[in-house]
């Protein structure tokens, strides 16, 4: 699913895909609800590490999930509620729809696990971008 990521992302670099992208990192992130400092220090030690993410700057990146998190550690609706609406921005671009989908598959699977409230989410947001969740496997 990583083949091919890396050249498409770039493709379709900008600051709604990158919003977006780290807000897809944020919801898989809680998709327990809550992020341990362990869980928190991995997700982000992908997030700069990541071929998909890497074409963006890691300070921002960082900032980004950051603030993302942060709605979900004040309250788990009112974050999933910000990171959907986010997500949504993507509802009219279907090419960076489903870029933004197969990303947050690899990220869900990046421990080698990809869950089921993971791939509830990974579902949730496909609902949301008006995309089939069984085109991704989900």
């Amino acid at each position: 699913m990583t083949r091919g990521l890396k050249e498409e992302v770039a493709r379709v670099r900008n600051r709604d895909f990158l919003e977006a992208c780290v807000a897809g990192c944020a919801l898989v992130a809680n998709a327990d609800g809550v992020v341990k400092p362990d869980e928190k220090q991995k997700m982000m030690g992908f997030m700069q590490t990541s071929e998909v993410l890497s074409l963006y700057n890691a300070s921002e990146v960082i900032a980004l999930f950051n603030k993302y998190t942060s709605h979900f550690e004040f309250d788990f609706g009112i974050g999933e509620a910000q990171a959907l609406k986010t997500i949504g921005k993507l509802g009219r671009k279907p090419d960076e729809a489903r870029l933004l989908v197969r990303a947050c598959c690899v990220i869900g699977a990046a421990d080698g696990h990809f869950d089921d409230k993971e791939r509830a989410v990974v579902r949730r947001m496909c609902l949301e971008l008006g995309l089939d969740p069984n085109d991704f496997g989900l």
